[in-house]
Order: C-alpha cells, then structure tokens, then sequence
C-alpha cells in the first residue's frame, strides 16, 4: 500500500526535486513543474513517453499541453498528498525530458 510521505522522507526526496525545478503547490500536497520544448512534436513525443512510465506504474500525472509546453502536476490522490511515487515519477520525468 502506498503511504503518505513523512517529513524526513519529504526532506530527503523533494529538496533535490525542488533544485530541478519542481515547485510546490500553495493549494495541496502536490508538486508541478512545467517542461518546455522545441516543438509540439518533442513536447507530444515527452507525454507519450511519460504515459508508458505512468501506466507501468499505474500512477498518473495530472497534466496539460500546449503547443511547446507540457505542464506536470503530481500528487497521490489514495493518501491525499505527496507518496514516493510522485518522486519515483518525478525523476522519470525529468529524465525523460534530458534533464535528470
């Protein structure tokens, strides 16, 4: 069962993150980052990349593309906040997009 993150857990975890650009969200416990892109074809190529990662580990982001821009929000809606796989995704992300 997937638990809630513990503050030495989110220390840990989410401070590299936040050093790569994820933010937290002022409105809940979820971290967003948004990934820009030369193209709608790379940013589209991302997501479809990113969604074979998110279905694998039956964890799926919240998201949103527009033309260049994919922006990511990731929380986990079963313990209402942030778990290890919204930092496991996260890193997945980043280094899909090259930036991990």
């Amino acid at each position: 069962m997937t638990e809630k993150l513990s503050e030495t857990a989110r220390t840990t975890t989410l401070d590299p993150l936040l050093e790569e650009g994820w933010t937290l969200d002022e409105n809940r416990d979820a971290i967003m980052k948004t990934f820009k892109f030369k193209d709608f074809t790379e940013a589209f190529g991302f997501m479809t990349r990113a969604a074979i990662w998110a279905e694998k580990w039956n964890h799926h982001p919240e998201w949103s593309n527009v033309y260049n821009t994919v922006n990511v929000t990731l929380t986990t809606h079963d313990v209402d906040g942030l778990s290890a796989l919204d930092v496991k995704l996260a890193r997945k992300f980043d280094g899909l997009a090259g930036e991990g």
